[in-house]
């Protein structure tokens, strides 16, 4: 193996080694923090941040981004607190996921049809759903009822409600992405519009899905994470946008599209949390949460760019090999 692939080899297993530091770190500092029990909450609180990476898993391999989902789940849940608070369980998540949606199609619109860059987009849809939230909420924490706030502590066998949420989204995003010709058509745009538009995949068709499916998690993360914290706040879900991407690039989901998938991801999110969830076992100073998440985000991104780089250095060589005549 040359330096080159071995530094790309690094570099894939970058989180996992992240990892095993932060367990060997925080385990040294505190006997409770290896204990199974807070494993079991670590991936509780990690779900929503999970199911919210997984959506943005869609758009990050169409080489998108989705700022705005963030905003949807605080929409989404002051909605569920004041319009629709009596609805079973069965229908107030269908209607969150479809505040998701829409909020998704319309960033679509604009993204595919007004061909304006989904950062700008994503970014103004996050201050009108956060917007619209306080607007609806008049600024105001938003209680919910018992059945859903009982949620909470239900289980079925044995595992808590939440982790049999984040599974089944997880495992219906992995059959998509890995088993369908639409999960190959998101791959395929991300890695070349052009080439797969030209391989006859409609490209506006799968950019509109991915921001849909992206509102949606949104939804869906918003459900169970109000279901953890039992009120809404007007700074509910703040800064969750970057979470998600942060989980997805850690995971291997790369920036510029093409590359990663959604087990990447929800390794990614159990590891943001693992990272926090240490720094309270131990009593950090609050003040260095944001410090901590922030280098994450930063590393991750760095580890991205430098695989992207590597990864383009190999394809070229792959090129000249093929060009050398016989």
């Amino acid at each position: 193996m040359d330096a080159t692939r071995l530094r790309l080899a690094l570099l894939r297993n970058a989180p996992v080694g992240l990892f095993l530091v932060v367990l060997a770190v925080f385990g040294s500092l505190s006997d409770r923090f290896l204990d199974v029990q807070n494993f079991t909450n670590i991936l509780i609180q990690s779900s929503h941040i999970a199911i919210l990476g997984i959506g943005m898993t869609f758009v990050l391999l169409t080489a998108g981004i989705d700022l705005s989902v963030g905003a949807v789940m605080y929409l989404s849940v002051a909605l569920l607190g004041i319009y629709m608070a009596e609805l079973p369980v069965v229908l107030a998540v269908p209607a969150m996921m479809a505040v998701g949606v829409l909020f998704g199609l319309v960033n679509a619109f604009f993204v595919v049809r007004l061909r304006v860059a989904a950062f700008i987009v994503t970014l103004a849809t996050l201050f009108i759903g956060r917007g619209l939230a306080l607007w609806v909420t008049e600024t105001r924490m938003v209680f919910y009822q018992n059945h859903i706030l009982s949620l909470a502590q239900a289980e079925w066998l044995g595992v808590p409600w939440a982790i049999w949420v984040f599974a089944i989204v997880f495992a219906t995003a992995w059959a998509v992405l890995n088993h369908t010709p639409f999960g190959r058509q998101v791959h395929a745009v991300g890695e070349n519009p052009e080439a797969a538009a030209k391989a006859g995949i409609n490209v506006p068709l799968v950019l509109t899905a991915v921001y849909a499916v992206s509102g949606a998690c949104a939804g869906i993360a918003g459900f169970v994470s109000i279901t953890q914290v039992g009120a809404a706040a007007s700074s509910f879900a703040v800064e969750k946008e970057f979470a998600a991407v942060a989980a997805a690039v850690l995971g291997g989901v790369s920036l510029f599209g093409g590359r990663g998938g959604v087990a990447g991801t929800v390794f990614g999110a159990v590891l943001i949390q693992t990272v926090q969830n240490g720094l309270v076992i131990v009593n950090a100073d609050p003040y260095i949460y944001p410090l901590v998440t922030s280098s994450i985000i930063f590393l991750a991104v760095f580890v991205d760019s430098q695989r992207s780089r590597i990864l383009h250095r190999l394809g070229r060589r792959r090129i000249r090999i093929e060009e050398r005549p016989v």
